[in-house]
């Protein structure tokens, strides 16, 4: 850095991105020369992973350093519940989130792009500047309602390229206030992967660099039983004839050229978004003081191993790697040297603590029920010691990942809904396709996995929000059936 006061922040966030959907991680038919160039200027993560398959929690647990045991957000939050919600309801304002703490320490804070928190009510959680979607999922990427510090009005353009201008004008006027470090949140809203915003050619102006783009990186495989039984459960549980939602497209994107190609060219846009920001940088003398980070909120399935998009589109909700391994690069001139790799397992929960650390600001969130780790150490030498495990959890899978095994323990108290664990040795089944759960030869790892995750979830669950011990969650969840038949018909999600 080339100041020594803290450096700015800009943490970029993609909506259902897998990591290999850059070039910089090996994709050869995706178009992101400015990321891939971001990589070669800073640290590439490739075992990253989020702690949960969806949107909210995610984020929730990025703003809070939390596990959604913890924060209590467990699946995506339904803008339908919005009526159930208390006014301005903020589903982490009671915890001390990321910008809250660097606003108390002097930062200038903003949001740009999607919240998906709660109602979008600027001022939550200590920002400054606000700009988001009125709704939290994408139905469109044209013609959206935006919130600007309050003022509401439709934008008929491109969501993302909304967002960046935004960014660009809020960089542009940090350029006459140097010596006060801001915090950037700028959480794109694509590239989605969902109908129907990307359902059929896309209507961006990157579209014809995939018109004929054969999709060889993307598998084609069948559907797999357990993407179909999810579906089943959730149209019997929510049907359509009471308005409930209409899942069937989950089952009907996989090896839809057209949508897939809808989707690289998201990706694509955002690529050109995120040069932008870096060009502005550099454009104002900002770009040696800011620590810009790029990632993803989830990773995203493109029909690897049977079924579209997030986890919780199989029954049980599925822990292959495709679904959580995201991508993680920093870039930080002068602080961070270009280049480098680290093959470290990180989660993205882990930014919250890394980011108060490389800012200097690791004595304000000493606690105990914080599991968040800070990698910042990994920035200089990317092979440093590190506990090379991630937790993740999905309602009614809980699981631990190693550079060995993958191991998911299911919730196992509801006779009506009886489910399987999963073991997969990583060393000699990368793919994860030969399930060695309940194998004896496999006994003494199965059980040691086994009971590191209850170790883990013992220490940090809160009991409010411990679905496997009668806790409940926040607006909605995706297995109500399942909550419902285990803590009886009195169960339900709160707000």
């Amino acid at each position: 850095m080339s100041r020594s006061q803290r450096p700015n922040v800009i943490l970029i966030m993609t909506d259902n991105q897998p990591n290999d959907l850059l070039g910089c991680y090996g994709n050869t038919e995706i178009h992101t020369p400015r990321l891939d160039r971001m990589a070669r200027e800073g640290i590439r993560f490739d075992n990253a992973y989020c702690p949960n398959s969806m949107c909210s929690p995610c984020r929730a647990s990025v703003w809070t350093g939390r596990m959604p045991c913890q924060h209590g957000v467990h699946t995506w939050i339904d803008d339908r519940q919005r009526p159930n919600w208390p006014d301005n309801w903020n589903a982490v304002a009671e915890f001390e989130t990321l910008p809250e703490i660097l606003k108390k320490n002097g930062y200038a804070t903003a949001i740009i792009g999607k919240y998906h928190l709660g109602v979008p009510t600027p001022g939550h959680n200590g920002i400054d500047h606000w700009v988001t979607m009125e709704r939290g999922h994408t139905l469109d990427f044209h013609g959206n309602t935006m919130n600007v510090n309050g003022e509401i009005f439709n934008h008929e353009g491109h969501s993302v390229d909304f967002f960046t201008e935004k960014a660009v004008e809020y960089i542009e006027g940090r350029h006459d206030q140097p010596d006060d470090p801001f915090l950037l949140l700028l959480p794109y809203n694509g590239p989605y992967g969902h109908w129907p915003s990307i359902k059929g050619p896309a209507g961006n102006r990157f579209a014809h660099l995939y018109e004929d783009t054969p999709m060889n990186l993307v598998p084609r495989e069948g559907l797999s039983r357990e993407a179909i039984d999810c579906y089943e459960l959730n149209k019997n549980y929510h049907p359509r004839e009471k308005g409930g939602p209409d899942f069937s497209a989950l089952l009907q994107i996989p090896n839809d050229l057209a949508s897939l190609r809808n989707y690289y060219s998201q990706m694509t846009l955002i690529d050109d978004g995120v040069g932008k920001v870096l060009d502005t940088l550099t454009k104002n003398n900002l770009d040696e003081d800011t620590i810009v980070i790029f990632t993803a909120d989830h990773g995203f399935s493109l029909g690897h191993h049977g079924f579209w998009g997030h986890a919780q589109a199989t029954w049980p909700s599925n822990m292959f790697r495709v679904a959580y391994n995201i991508p993680l690069i920093v870039r930080a001139p002068g602080s961070v040297a270009g280049g480098l790799i680290s093959a470290r397992y990180v989660s993205s929960m882990d930014l919250y603590a890394t980011i108060i650390d490389s800012v200097g600001l690791m004595q304000a969130v000493v606690a105990e029920d914080i599991p968040a780790r800070s990698f910042a150490k990994l920035f200089d030498n990317p092979d440093s010691n590190w506990d090379d495990v991630v937790f993740f959890e999905q309602e009614e899978t809980r699981a631990i990942r190693t550079p060995d095994w993958l191991y998911a323990k299911r919730f196992d108290q509801s006779e009506e809904y009886p489910l399987e664990n999963e073991l997969y040795d990583l060393s000699n089944d990368p793919d994860e396709r030969t399930n060695l759960a309940g194998n004896s030869k496999f006994y003494e790892i199965e059980n040691e996995l086994s009971t590191k995750i209850d170790t883990y979830f013992q220490t940090y669950a809160s009991p409010q929000f411990d679905l496997w011990h009668g806790g409940t969650v926040k607006s909605n969840s995706s297995r109500p059936w399942l909550w419902e038949n285990a803590w009886g018909d009195t169960w339900h999600p709160i707000a």
